[in-house]
């Protein structure tokens, strides 16, 4: 990776997310973005120092910024070494990068308190992009919260949260806030099964709150996907203090990412959504026999409990062509 031209990674991202969606992976227009600290355990000086929330403290790595598509649950953006001054610009910076990839903005981006400033915000509605964040819980905005009457507080229904908690307490609420022009629609969130109130803010001034409390906690299943992306495709290995290094090494893991999605909606059922370390050990690992011809190339799978997944799956009798081997009708076939 160290010969790779960094715009050749950027190409090969757009070239990689075009070819997913035409294997029928879908493309979503709402994202989730989230930071997460690679650790570098060298004692190099130029390496800063940034937050890693599993060990709640600082220390040495690269920041380094992803994107998930709520739609297809596909990590489908990631840049390495995020300078710490600049780490607001992310979400704009994303924006731009999408619009160059399909022609249009997301339609809305999601995410945490600490991801972007107020100037930020104010860009991203500027750009007619919808947003969705907490916001910080300081004492005065508390004090006006408890200041509002019990008449104010209603309760909603949720149905993507647990049956414990899916009649939590909302006050909803037009507010302003400071190098923010415009008002911004704020909702606290009581029994949500959270010991401290929960602080939304939103320029989705018309939309309803039970979707929109759904959608909220949909985005911490990035934060999932980051730690799949750790555990199955070894991301906190890293192999360099090289930003451009690290960039390959992140493209190489979206990929990754990306196939196993593109297999979990192969499967169908229950295994759509499995984890990639479920798919790999249940599916991926596994041995055969391959007979190699002169117009196919012949797998024998031997005898496993999950091969009937993927005959129902409809892998057993479906030809796939390999266009790079100059274009042959090969085919293979699963026993």
């Amino acid at each position: 990776s160290c010969r790779v031209d960094p715009r050749q990674t950027q190409a090969l991202s757009r070239l990689w997310l075009q070819a997913l969606h035409r294997c029928g992976l879908p493309q979503g227009d709402s994202f989730d973005l989230d930071f997460h600290t690679i650790p570098y355990h060298g004692k190099d000086a130029l390496v800063g120092k940034h937050y890693v929330s599993k060990r709640s403290r600082k220390q040495k790595g690269l920041l380094a910024f992803l994107a998930r598509d709520a739609d297809s649950h596909t990590l489908c953006f990631a840049k390495a070494s995020i300078p710490r001054k600049q780490r607001h610009r992310a979400a704009p910076d994303f924006a731009d990068w999408w619009r160059l990839r399909t022609g249009k903005l997301p339609a809305e981006l999601v995410f945490d308190s600490t991801f972007t400033t107020r100037a930020g915000l104010r860009q991203l509605h500027q750009l007619g992009i919808r947003f969705l964040t907490l916001r910080r819980r300081t004492k005065g905005v508390l004090a006006q919260v408890h200041l509002a009457p019990d008449s104010d507080w209603r309760r909603v229904e949720l149905h993507n949260i647990g049956r414990r908690y899916r009649h939590p307490r909302v006050l909803d609420q037009q507010v302003s806030l400071p190098a923010f022009p415009h008002p911004v629609r704020q909702i606290a969130v009581t029994n949500l099964g959270h010991e401290r109130l929960i602080l939304l803010i939103t320029n989705q001034l018309e939309a309803p709150l039970g979707p929109l409390l759904d959608r909220y906690a949909r985005r911490m299943l990035i934060e999932n996907a980051i730690a799949e992306a750790i555990h199955c495709f070894h991301m906190d290995a890293l192999s360099s203090k090289v930003p451009q290094k690290i960039d390959v090494d992140l493209q190489l893991t979206l990929m990754a990412s990306g196939l196993y999605r593109l297999l979990a909606r192969t499967l169908g059922g229950k295994y759509a959504t499995a984890r990639a370390s479920t798919l790999s050990r249940k599916f991926v690992q596994a041995s055969a026999r391959v007979e190699i011809g002169p117009q196919r190339i012949q797998v024998r799978i031997g005898r496993r409990a999950y091969n009937p997944v993927l005959i129902q799956a409809g892998l057993a009798d479906t030809p796939v062509p390999i266009p790079w081997l100059n274009d042959l009708p090969l085919q293979i076939t699963f026993l």
